[in-house]
């Protein structure tokens, strides 16, 4: 049993022995004690004051009193005001040290069939162009959120919604069908996604050229932009796919191909995956369809011109058209239709979209229109709704090609990963097989690390050259602890050092930190899961190794000569690593050995 169970269970005991009120221990919820308090977890007493009709002050001190008679856990306690500050026993750390180690995946809640299904939609990319810096954002968010609640007990289901139709699209096609000379991946030695967004910039190019020709000629810009014989051509192109002309489907899929390869490896080289992908070709109609059965069923209703609108003023916001005058569906009706199919799959209890802020309108607007369409889970879908990231420079464009690109991104990354540790001598005496690994582990790391330990809501500003610090709050800075410690472990093996029985050893004050530290892991993940922060995940990791730092540099480990004491001070430099290691696979984040 944790600490905080036992003292959980001790207060229940105390408030029903001492004021015959029935509290669940589930109901106690003891907190790490603030810094400036003397103790090591406290407990609100205010809901006790009615029934014990006396001062919070005095039933803090009632109920410390009862558990320092009763609990042998406690060996003290405080009061300030309503807050009751336990101090724990020194020994009776051990015991809380000896759970942690015999407890399976501690920290980390194993689902069943009956727990919870929630799928979590992340990425999101459109197969005009390569994934960039702000999809990078996306997918870690997506991928880490999934893994924290498959830790609290919930069953997952990661999954991708790829946009791959649409006038976007079509410009690119165009593109290589006008200038692109039959070029493929392996003509070009181009990775497909790559290729493909090279020809949608190439669009781009090619029609502010038309257009600034026809303002020339004395056209406003808008009617040189509705002019235009590219723009014009591209709109046939998206007219002759919806039709499905055999020669433009034959070409949107061989294109599509060269661009699903291209994600693939950028996928794997940046640790994430689906258990399902959806495609919008393959959902937009399914959206059209369930929209008409709303309007039929008088939840929607349709205009002179044929479009078909939902009024949602009933619940304070405007009418949103969701089918166009000609019949052609808009994203809403999209994300309609991927949900049905979803719906279809997967008896869903929870359903979690990773889509950035700027999104915030159409995800109140879907959730009504959902609920409205029957979904159990609609009212309640969640849009995790994070910042975007944007460089020191500015945004990013990806027409005009200013974006940064996220395989050459994580090149740089691991290209200055190893410069770094090469510099500071931490890859001496490596194969180049190690340090290749070693950098690819740091170099990502770190990127991963510095995206996902800011709050989510945030923009963040992305600057590589803070990332790879082996100090302060990076990832290569718990990298670096992980490998120390591993370091530590591997020479006491070396010596045959034996971990022996530390039960009556006293732990001293770092000792005892470290320990509280690590009896707090299961509460961080089951905050990170109610409140969808990575970021919860990534600063524990974080006050975990400079806890431990601390703790190495105050108290010899392997040149203790009191074997009890220097079993305690094994045990706990190997629970360290292994929550170290756990927390940072939340994050996606792989820790080396060695370094």
């Amino acid at each position: 049993m944790s600490i905080d169970s036992i003292i959980a269970n001790a207060v229940s005991r105390a408030v029903k022995e001492l004021y015959g009120v029935e509290t669940p221990a589930e109901n106690i919820a003891p907190q790490a004690t603030r810094k400036e308090f003397e103790g090591n977890l406290t407990v609100v007493v205010f809901p006790w004051v009615k029934a014990a009709r006396k001062s919070p002050e005095m039933v803090g001190q009632e109920i410390g009193s009862w558990l320092e008679a009763n609990e042998p856990a406690v060996e003290k306690f405080n009061v300030v005001k309503g807050f009751l500050n336990i101090t724990i026993a020194p020994r009776f750390w051990n015991s809380v040290l000896e759970h942690i180690s015999e407890t399976k995946d501690y920290g980390i809640k194993t689902a069943d069939e009956n727990s919870p299904l929630v799928m979590v939609e992340y990425s999101s990319p459109n197969t005009n162009k390569p994934l960039h810096l702000g999809h990078i954002r996306n997918n870690l968010l997506g991928f880490s959120l999934a893994e924290i609640l498959k830790a609290c007990g919930n069953r997952v289901i990661k999954t991708n919604i790829v946009n791959d139709r649409g006038i976007h699209i079509c410009k690119s096609m165009l593109a290589w069908q006008k200038w692109g000379e039959n070029a493929t991946p392996e003509s070009t030695g181009k990775k497909g996604d790559h290729l493909i967004g090279d020809f949608y910039v190439l669009f781009d190019k090619h029609f502010k050229a038309e257009v600034a020709d026809l303002m020339e000629k004395g056209m406003s810009k808008e009617e040189a932009e509705a002019a235009s014989p590219l723009m014009k051509e591209a709109r046939e192109m998206l007219v002759k796919w919806e039709q499905k002309d055999p020669e433009i489907r034959a070409l949107w899929e061989r294109m599509n191909s060269w661009v699903y390869a291209g994600f693939d490896e950028t996928y794997k080289r940046m640790g994430v995956d689906f258990d399902k992908i959806y495609y919008e070709s393959q959902t937009y109609l399914e959206g059209k369809e369930k929209v008409l059965e709303g309007l039929e069923a008088g939840k929607m209703y349709r205009k002179e011109d044929g479009s078909v609108w939902a009024d949602l003023t009933g619940e304070g916001l405007d009418h949103k058209l969701l089918l166009r005058s000609d019949g052609t569906s808009v994203y809403m009706t999209q994300d309609i239709g991927t949900a049905k199919l979803r719906y279809e799959d997967f008896p869903i209890d929870k359903m979690i979209y990773v889509v950035g802020n700027e999104q915030n309108y159409h995800f109140q607007v879907l959730s009504i229109l959902l609920d409205r369409l029957g979904f159990k889970w609609g009212k309640d879908l969640v849009h995790f709704s994070y910042g975007m990231v944007e460089l020191p420079e500015g945004k990013m464009k990806s027409r005009e090609g200013t974006v940064v690109d996220a395989d050459d991104l994580m090149d740089d990354m691991v290209n200055t990963a190893r410069t770094v540790s090469a510099e500071l001598g931490k890859l001496d005496g490596l194969s180049e097989t190690e340090i290749a690994e070693i950098s690819e582990m740091v170099g990502l790391g770190a990127l991963k690390y510095f995206l996902l330990k800011v709050d989510p809501r945030k923009n963040i500003t992305f600057n590589p050259k803070e990332t790879i610090d082996f100090n302060g709050n990076t990832g290569p800075f718990i990298q670096y602890t992980y490998a120390r410690i591993c370091s530590v472990l591997r020479k006491a093996a070396d010596e045959n050092m034996d971990i022996t029985d530390y039960s009556n050893v006293t732990p001293g004050e770092r000792e005892i930190s470290l320990i509280q530290a690590l009896a707090d892991f299961p509460g961080v993940v089951e905050a990170a899961g109610q409140s969808y922060s990575p970021a919860l995940i990534a600063n524990y990791a974080y006050d975990l190794v400079k806890l431990y730092n601390q703790f190495y540099h105050d108290c010899s480990i392997l040149k203790e000569s009191d074997t009890a004491v220097r079993s305690l001070r094994l045990e706990l430099s190997r629970q360290t690593a292994r929550i170290i290691k756990t927390a940072m696979n939340l994050l996606g984040i792989r820790v080396p050995e060695r370094m």
